[in-house]
Order: C-alpha cells, then sequence, then structure tokens
C-alpha cells in the first residue's frame, strides 16, 4: 500500500473552512480595504479623491433616501461633480452607534468596515468641500430581512499563523459563484501586504475557489491582512453571502521541495540553498503523480487513508499513515511510507503519493509549514487547475486571465 489515494476515496482531515463540508481526500479592528490587486481605483482613501474643477459642484449619495430592502452590505455610493473633495462620512444605526468604514481610493464608494445588521434603519452623512463651502447630503435607508438562500464562503487563512512563501489567500464558495457575479463578488474580497506586494484574484471555471497570488512568492516577513466582506452580499441565483471573514497571517522562512522522477529524489531548500536530498518513490505508471507546482495544504502527524471506495479493487485499502502533507484535493500526499523504504530513490511504487522512509518524513515535516511550495517534475500525469492549491501552477500572464476585474497595467 503506497500512498495516494485516488478520487472518490475517503480519508479523515481537518475541515478549516467554516461553512463548508469539504472532504479531505486520502481520496481522492478593520482592515485597510485593498480589492483584488492592491491597485488605483479599488484601495481605500482617507479623503476620498477630488472631482473635476468645474464651475459648480453637486453631491449625491446612495443608497437613495428610504430605500427598503437594502442588502447588508450595502456601501455608502458617492458622486461628485465640479470642483470638491469628499471631506467626512458618517453612518449610523437608528439607536445604536456610528460605523466604521473607508473610502475606495477612487471615491466612488465608503465601505463599512463590517457587515450591517438585517431589518435595521441606517442614517448616511456624506460631507464634501467643494470650494465654495461645504455640501451636505443626508439619506436614510433600511436593510432587508435575513434571506433563506445564502452561499457558504471559506477562508483558507487563520490569525496568528505562519505560513509558507507560496500560500495563496484561498476562497471557496457553496454553491460556486456565477460567472455573472463574480466582478461584484472579487469587489469585495479585500487583501492588503505589508511590505506592499500587490497581487490578483484568479477563479477556477466553476466559480466554487478564487486565489489571490502576487507575481511572485512572497517575501519572508510578510504580513496579510485579509477580509472577505460577501455578508449579505448578493451572489446569484437568489443567495447572500453567508458571513464576513477576516484574518491575518505571516509569511515566514523560505521554505522549497523539488522533487525530480528521473532521479527519484527530493531536494530541501531553505532560504534558497539545499539543505537535504531524500529519495522518494512516486506514483507507478497506473496511477502517477502529477508534476507541477503544489503546495502543503494541510500537515497531520497520523491519519488513516482509506480507499475501499476506489472503483479499482487494487486500489481499495485502509492502513495508518504517518507524517502526511496534503498537496492535492484528490490524495496526493508526502508521507511516511516503510514498506517502500527498498525502492525510495529506485523506482515508483505509490498510488500518487510521495512515499519516503519514516525518518526523513518526519524531518521533513519538522521543517515545513502550510503554504510551503513543492515543484514535481517528469511525472506522465500534469496537475490539474483546481485540485489542490494551484495558484503557482502557472504562469503570471495565464494567472491574470482568471480575474474577473480588469487587471491594472502595472500588473499585466
Amino acid at each position: 500500500m503506497s500512498g495516494r489515494v485516488r478520487r472518490g476515496a475517503v480519508a479523515v482531515a481537518a475541515v478549516v473552512v467554516a461553512s463548508l463540508a469539504l472532504t479531505a481526500c486520502g481520496d481522492g479592528s478593520s482592515p485597510k480595504f485593498v480589492s483584488g490587486s492592491e491597485t488605483p481605483g479599488v484601495t481605500p482613501s482617507a479623503s476620498g479623491s477630488a472631482a473635476p474643477d468645474n464651475a459648480s459642484s453637486a453631491l449625491s449619495i446612495t443608497p437613495a433616501a428610504n430605500t427598503k430592502n437594502v442588502p447588508v452590505s450595502a456601501e455608502i455610493g458617492v458622486k461628485l461633480t465640479g470642483s470638491g473633495q469628499v471631506g467626512s462620512v458618517t453612518l449610523t444605526e437608528e439607536g445604536g452607534k456610528a460605523v466604521s468604514g473607508k473610502m475606495r481610493e477612487d471615491g466612488t464608494s465608503w465601505v463599512p468596515g463590517s457587515q450591517l445588521k438585517w431589518g435595521k434603519t441606517y442614517t448616511a452623512t456624506v460631507t464634501a468641500n467643494t470650494g465654495g463651502g461645504d455640501t451636505t447630503q443626508t439619506t436614510t435607508f433600511t436593510t432587508m430581512a435575513k434571506p433563506s438562500k445564502k452561499t457558504g464562503t471559506g477562508l483558507y487563512l487563520f490569525d496568528d499563523r505562519t505560513y509558507g512563501v507560496a500560500m495563496p489567500v484561498v476562497v471557496e464558495f457553496n454553491p460556486g459563484i456565477p460567472a455573472k457575479n463574480r466582478a461584484a463578488v472579487e469587489k469585495r474580497m479585500f487583501v492588503s501586504s505589508s511590505p506592499s506586494q500587490p497581487g490578483v484574484w484568479h477563479w477556477v471555471s466553476s466559480g466554487t475557489q478564487a486565489f489571490y497570488r502576487s507575481k511572485e512568492y512572497w517575501q519572508p516577513g510578510t504580513t496579510l491582512t485579509v477580509r472577505i466582506a460577501l455578508g449579505g452580499l448578493p451572489t446569484g441565483g437568489g443567495r447572500y453571502g453567508d458571513q464576513d471573514r477576516k484574518a491575518t497571517g505571516k509569511i515566514g522562512e523560505r521554505v522549497e521541495m523539488t522533487v525530480d522522477n528521473k532521479t527519484k529524489k527530493m531536494t530541501v531548500l531553505k532560504n534558497g540553498k539545499a539543505i537535504k536530498t531524500i529519495p522518494v518513490s512516486l506514483g507507478k505508471k497506473s496511477t502517477p503523480s502529477a508534476s507541477g507546482i503544489m503546495v502543503v495544504m494541510e500537515k497531520k502527524a497520523k491519519t488513516v487513508f482509506d480507499t475501499r471506495d476506489a472503483p479499482d479493487p487494487e486500489n481499495r485499502y485502509v492502513v495508518d499513515i504517518e507524517y502526511a502533507q496534503r498537496l492535492t484535493w484528490s490524495g496526493q500526499y508526502i508521507h511516511a511510507a516503510p514498506w517502500s523504504n527498498a525502492d525510495q530513490g529506485r523506482r515508483n511504487v505509490s498510488h500518487g503519493c510521495l512515499n519516503m522512509s519514516t525518518a526523513s518524513a518526519q524531518w521533513l515535516f519538522g521543517q515545513t509549514k502550510i503554504g510551503d511550495p513543492v515543484t514535481v517534475t517528469g511525472t506522465e500525469d500534469k496537475l490539474s487547475p483546481g485540485d489542490g492549491w494551484t495558484a503557482w501552477n502557472m504562469s503570471w500572464k495565464q494567472f491574470i486571465k482568471g480575474s474577473a476585474l480588469p487587471v491594472p497595467d502595472n500588473l499585466q
């Protein structure tokens, strides 16, 4: 029994996404708002933006006065014609406190720092300096009642955890977001990085996942601050996002693994320097390992691979596994395989996993983090888009084609 649990098999793994029942495969304060790719037009500004220098000025805001059934994801839209600049925006719940928030950099709207409440009345006041004095507009609106149909969302990022340099920001949707609704959803997914490394969102074809990454791996020491502000946002098909999600994670040392099927060895690099070479056995020809750039998605010191539901009787088994590191949803792992010690470095005998000795697997388990990249080359199979966190398994040019919003020139 040699590792990879193919599609359709069952294994136990931690569910890291709230509101989504993802099957693990041995089987098969308010953040800075940065929408999409940390680019002008979508990042926030405390002062708003100046309008063209015309002879007269006019200020209008949305939602319109007395509007009912407003989504709780509502932003305060601001339109200023003529010369001037938006000075302040306040939003207050009736009988409650003021709501925090920030302007988008392009000055088109003010984004509340948290999801509004269902069935509540709010008053927004916007003041703009038009050169000849301040102009103020006020609107009062009421949010909708809680809907019965929701889109489940999940964010694979947690506060105060350290991740590898290839960790994409991963958001999941259940059911998937229809293509026509993805731009509106993407506009509400905010990511900032410190130091700044602008990135772009990429949607998988089914609309069930979106990945955010920069052009290159994150710099060690980077802080990622994420708000997936989808609570109450219309997501298509009469559904609304289930809730807002926030997390701040850190990027640790650069640890990379490369596996060459020709040599059947893994090279482990830390900060660009090779620190260990490990003999491995990859997938046999009938169940080959996938070639491509993968990311460590999950680590379990002990688990069980249960493939009794596999269509091929030869691939059905139940086996205890140590030092397992998941690379794909379809069941490709790095793990200890003492039964194949004699084959490691010589021939491929696994069901697709990267087998190594228990001592090597234990050592590697102590070196790696969720988000560390693993590059496999020279096998008979290729990594499928969306089979794991495949954000890096394509060129930047290919990746940005998956954005639902226009990509700024500086990120082309």
